[in-house]
């Protein structure tokens, strides 16, 4: 991978240059949200600075680090069978080192060291930059740990070496943390309370990106419609801010409006939304600009009022509803994804009728649905019986992921006959004669080669579909080449 050691002005675009000379490798993995991945990104590009070229080769790693997630417990258990295969290759390597990095470090911090031997450090997601320091300590025989939560880092002064890219999509962090104290959430506690990005940075690194050739952005954040930078600083003190701060304040509405603006030619998504804090100044943005992608994924949790209240959710079933109403009628062929959680403790079969019946009204495209899962620290496990039976927790599971597959198949099927942009972004899995991309609704589009490449948008005609996939032919280049 890329070591980052000059920069230069190129129009508006920051160019960097690699340089050769790392004599360590490091082998990182990630689980988990995409924030993970790209804060993987950003721990790839301190370590270049400090030695490290990436491998895809655990073998010959010198350094190990798994980013982890900590929302459900499944996710902690895939990681600590990881750390099985790598304590296997350091019985080999027993120079190699291990690290813990992300939301499971965060949450278990000293616990870690003495459950899993193998690891030798433990860094939580504000401390990558103490990474050089940790190393030493553990070059030195002693293990070392870093979770200290920050009130102002959200390393926009990194610039990511792009992991495993394509070359056509890319993740930019703007916000980190969060300050909606869901029941059953753990990253309040592991990611901090929220701060924003200074918006030059991001400009910043996106026409960096479309120097590079990129062609679609993420916008990210664990609650990215919350977005504020007014100079600096926690988002919950903003009412201390002066006059002048408030005055010059840019929220995501305003953001997403810079950066498509800047770059007309290139795709913007942003993820994750929450209800209670997409205004909507945002929808009229997606509306506004062709490059903005019609799609927002709008988390709900539950169709159940009383569930929301029980879940800290700061929304009701009829302001979701209305939100969706105002979605629809700003911008009629937007995509909507969900994530739901079902078996949160006191769910009764109303509450759980309530979620299929809000399904029905929304029908949402595709969706992340999860049975509830108790995470030790939250307000959930602390005050809450987890008192749905599993076997209860799976069938309601099993109903609501049915009528979502349902409802995905029709929202499919709605594109056959039509005319599509896609942004092609790799070869198909299926076939090695045949492309794949999204198109704005974030439905993958797959379509014969001919005479076109990654990182072209091209006209597809919808012939056939799945209930994931839009299959057809492309028919010749949109207008945002």
């Amino acid at each position: 991978m890329e070591k980052i050691i000059e920069e230069h002005k190129q129009g508006e675009s920051l160019v960097r240059l690699p340089k050769s000379g790392n004599t360590k490798k490091l082998f990182i993995e990630s689980y988990g949200c995409q924030m993970n991945f790209s804060d993987s990104e950003i721990v790839a590009s301190i370590l270049a600075e400090n030695g490290y070229d990436t491998t895809q080769q655990l073998e010959e790693a010198d350094l190990v680090l798994v980013n982890t997630c900590s929302i459900r417990d499944k996710a902690e258990q895939t990681v600590r069978k990881r750390l099985e295969t790598y304590n296997a290759i350091k019985k080999i390597n027993p120079s190699m080192k291990v690290g813990v990095l992300g939301c499971m470090a965060e949450r278990l911090k000293s616990k870690f060291l003495e459950e899993e031997k193998i690891v030798d450090m433990v860094v939580g997601p504000d401390a990558y930059k103490d990474l050089p320091n940790l190393l030493k300590e553990v070059e030195e025989g002693r293990d070392a740990i870093n979770v200290i939560l920050s009130k102002d880092e959200t390393y926009g002064d990194v610039a990511p070496v792009r992991l495993n890219s394509n070359g056509v999509n890319a993740f930019v962090s703007i916000t980190r943390g969060c300050d909606n104290m869901c029941t059953f959430c753990v990253v309040p506690f592991t990611r901090g309370r929220e701060r924003s990005r200074e918006p030059q940075s991001i400009l910043e690194e996106i026409g960096d990106l479309w120097a590079r050739g990129f062609r679609e952005v993420t916008l990210l954040g664990q609650n990215v419609d919350s977005y504020l930078w007014y100079g600096g600083g926690l988002k919950k003190d903003y009412d201390k801010a002066t006059e002048m701060q408030k005055a010059t304040a840019v929220d995501f509405a305003q953001l997403l409006d810079r950066c498509a603006t800047a770059f007309p030619k290139m795709r913007f998504r942003f993820s994750t939304s929450n209800p209670q804090d997409m205004h909507e100044e945002v929808l009229h943005v997606i509306a506004k600009h062709p490059n903005v992608c019609n799609y927002i994924h709008l988390p709900v949790q539950s169709g159940s009022t009383r569930i929301l209240k029980e879940m800290n959710r700061q929304h009701t079933r009829e302001d979701y509803m209305a939100l969706i109403d105002r979605i629809r009628a700003i911008i009629p062929d937007c995509a909507i994804s969900q994530d739901m959680i079902t078996g949160f403790p006191t769910e009764t079969e109303d509450d759980h009728r309530d979620t299929l019946d809000l399904m029905e009204y929304v029908k949402y495209d595709y969706g992340y649905m999860f049975a509830y899962s108790e995470r030790p620290g939250t307000l959930a496990a602390r005050k809450m019986t987890d008192d749905v039976p599993e076997d209860v927790k799976l069938r309601r599971l099993r109903e609501i992921v049915a009528l979502q597959q349902q409802h995905s198949l029709a929202r499919t099927q709605a594109f056959v006959g039509q005319v599509v942009e896609v942004l092609i972004e790799k070869e198909s899995k299926k076939s090695d004669q045949h492309w794949s991309g999204r198109n704005s609704q974030n439905t993958v589009v797959v379509f014969p080669k001919e005479q076109y490449k990654p990182g072209d948008f091209v006209l597809v005609r919808v012939d056939s579909c799945t209930s994931a996939t839009l299959i057809g032919e492309a028919i010749g280049y949109s207008n945002m080449n």
